[in-house]
């Protein structure tokens, strides 16, 4: 993968900001789209969503200088987005509690001291 795919995937993060959208980045080609998109327009770094740190030499840099957080460091270096495969059942997960657990207060249940 190179020049125009890395084009296209910047304009996809760009695209997935002004709508308001995460967008993960999973590897070094990909840490290297979000850098144009940044490049472009600064604001979509609050959009973007590190997978893992890849053991391709200079991801970690890469994202460490974007400020894109990663969640995972498994030294995975498989390509075909392995690293936002399994990040997406953690962002499933995590966007189901927010939205559908009951608080305390809902299920009505009291502190007693």
């Amino acid at each position: 993968m190179g020049g125009p795919e890395i084009g296209a995937m910047a304009g996809f993060m760009l695209g997935g900001a002004s709508l308001r959208i995460p967008v993960v980045v999973d590897g070094f080609i990909a840490g290297a789209a979000a850098a144009i998109a940044i490049g472009l327009r600064p604001a979509v770094r609050d959009m973007l969503v590190g997978s893992h740190a890849s053991s391709e030499p200079g991801h970690r840099v890469l994202m460490d200088f974007l400020g894109i957080p990663s969640y995972f460091d498994f030294g995975l270096r498989l390509g075909e987005g392995t690293g936002a495969v399994l990040l997406f059942p953690i962002i499933d997960a995590s966007t189901r509690i927010l939205s559908e657990m009951p608080t305390l207060h809902e299920l009505a249940i009291r502190r007693y001291y």
